[in-house]
């Protein structure tokens, strides 16, 4: 009986050290089996690939964008590559997965997507560029031609790939109606399984703040290097802190009650085990100063005991700076063609707070006499699916109940065009998001010469409206009644200030050009590229 249940316990601690190497291996060998089952499919694209760029180059295929872009005459950005001639060459060909189920949404996260592909695929022509998507109301032409309305960006068609997934409807937020956060993190695992299935990469990286899903492709395949764009962390010490009591964002002042204890308990484990898949990382870049402090924090010792010794580094999104300033002009003679309009460039979802800037527009024109000139504002934001149209019909409804429907404007959608239009006639940029990531819309206000107001938090307040030159480049606010106070400053700034403070901002968004995303885009995938080595299994 004592040898039995020595035999018991001898057995139960063995276990826990041999489990760690079962599913390590069972792991290994599901992802050996995904690469055989997509083998198929990459010669496939590989073939087809071949085929386009022969057409093009025989001149049968010659796209107006290609001439534009002036594609074949572009230099790269970066022209480093790797020790000994390795493969960070321009000759590099390998296969590198996107991971950006909503690639069709048109915010800013898919300007930096494009803009990144844009700038690989110059660096490396033979490279391959696969977007797992799960927009399948749209082809590869109709996605690329709202990228070029959209954002002006032009792509190479032959090794832009689209793969369609099947299970994004795991990563929705509406799926999970409570634990949203785990919910979806771990349908991200479910669905990044649906892209390998589809297609193993060389190169895996994710351009939308999935890191389970990243964890996952390590897990799979520990030889594949792996990239995070984070726009912005899953969950933050920001976020654990709004739950008390005089807490800003979509969940201020919900910690208190059993409930709120639990949520907070929640959110901490969650923290604990974000934290750990964001260790697995190779390679990590952030939008902004403020997403880079919060990823070190939560990222940094998971990944110093895994002996990931990469920092996160910033890589300001890009933004269409250099077209801005050829397009609008800044100087004293366009002052008299702009309009009294504040102007918000944002997708209409809920942490944009469009309810917020509403209401500080309304409290503005309540304050205003009847000799002051009308102010208008006007709203522009893509609407990703039903639930962006609902907000927009629940915005409009709160325009008409703050009497302010007639001035107000609601522009869906809107083409690139359009929104220079509307850039080169306003008077202000306004943002109202607490703690927004970055804020490309507000670097657009800045280039196109607008005096921003923005809400005083992330990067809005730390990499972009600040002092530049020896003065100030916008206003800072957080209530509704501090936005109208900053709308009635900037409206009340003289000629000489007013043009004063549009060219000081106009110089400091220099900082975030195309060029420069680009340059330290390609810095970061050399070093990718360097990792992916030839004996690595994806070319088994």
């Amino acid at each position: 009986m004592i040898l039995l249940w020595l035999l018991i316990v001898i057995l139960v601690v063995s276990s826990f050290y041999v489990a760690p190497f079962i599913v390590t291996y069972l792991g290994q060998a599901l992802g050996w089996y995904l690469r055989r089952k997509s083998r198929d499919r990459r010669t496939q694209l590989l073939s087809r690939i071949r085929t386009e760029e022969e057409d093009i180059r025989r001149g049968r295929r010659e796209t107006a964008s290609v001439e534009e872009d002036g594609w074949e005459t572009v230099e790269s950005h970066a022209t480093g590559s790797a020790a000994n001639g390795g493969k960070a060459s321009r000759e590099w060909e390998g296969i590198v997965g996107f991971f950006h189920p909503f690639c069709n949404a048109g915010g800013g996260g898919e300007r930096v997507l494009w803009a990144a592909i844009r700038a690989t695929q110059k660096r490396w022509p033979k490279a391959v560029c696969v977007v797992y998507t799960g927009d399948h109301d749209i082809d590869k032409a109709g996605i690329l031609e709202r990228v070029e309305q959209r954002f002006n960006i032009y792509l190479h068609p032959p090794t832009v790939i689209f793969l369609y997934l099947s299970t994004r409807h795991y990563i929705l937020s509406s799926t999970y109606p409570h634990v949203t956060l785990l919910g979806q993190s771990l349908g991200s695992l479910i669905v990044a399984y649906d892209a390998f299935s589809l297609l193993a990469p060389d190169i895996f990286i994710d351009t939308m703040g999935y890191a389970f899903a990243l964890a996952f492709s390590k897990f799979l395949f520990p030889s594949t290097p792996t990239g995070a764009y984070v726009h912005y962390p899953t969950i933050s010490t920001d976020m654990l802190g709004s739950l008390s009591d005089g807490g800003q964002g979509l969940n201020a002042g919900t910690g208190g009650g059993w409930k709120g204890r639990a949520k907070k308990r929640y959110w901490h484990l969650f923290a604990r085990i974000y934290s750990w898949v964001g260790g697995s990382v190779d390679i990590v870049m952030t939008n902004s100063s403020w997403t880079q402090a919060h990823i070190r924090s939560l990222w940094g010792p998971a990944r110093a005991k895994r002996s990931k010794f990469s920092n996160a580094q910033v890589v300001f999104p890009p933004v269409a700076v250099e077209e801005l300033e050829r397009e609008i002009d800044a100087g004293a003679e366009n002052e008299r063609k702009r309009e009294r309009v504040i102007l918000y460039i944002a997708q209409f979802r809920p942490e944009k707070n469009h309810t917020l800037i509403l209401k500080s527009f309304a409290e503005l024109l309540s304050q205003q006499s009847s000799e002051e000139p009308p102010v208008k504002l006007a709203l522009i934001g893509s609407v990703r699916n039903s639930e962006d149209a609902t907000r927009v019909y629940d915005l409009r409804l709160l325009a008409h109940e703050l009497k302010v429907k007639d001035s107000v404007s609601f522009i869906c959608d809107a083409s690139w065009p359009e929104i220079l239009n509307w850039l080169r006639k306003s008077w202000i940029g306004v943002n109202g998001m607490w703690n927004e990531h970055f804020g490309i819309g507000i670097v657009e206000y800045q280039a196109a010469g607008l005096i921003s107001v923005v809400h005083d938090s992330g990067g809005p307040k730390e990499d972009i409206v600040i002092d530049f030159d020896g003065g100030p480049t916008g206003f800072h606010a957080t209530t509704a009644s501090e936005f109208a106070a900053a709308f009635k400053k900037a409206f009340a700034l003289s000629a000489n200030e007013t043009l004063t403070m549009r060219r000081r901002a106009r110089t400091s968004a220099k900082r975030f050009t195309e060029e420069a995303f680009a340059t330290r885009w390609i810095s970061q995938m050399e070093r990718l590229v360097e990792l992916e080595t030839p004996g690595s299994e994806a070319k088994s």
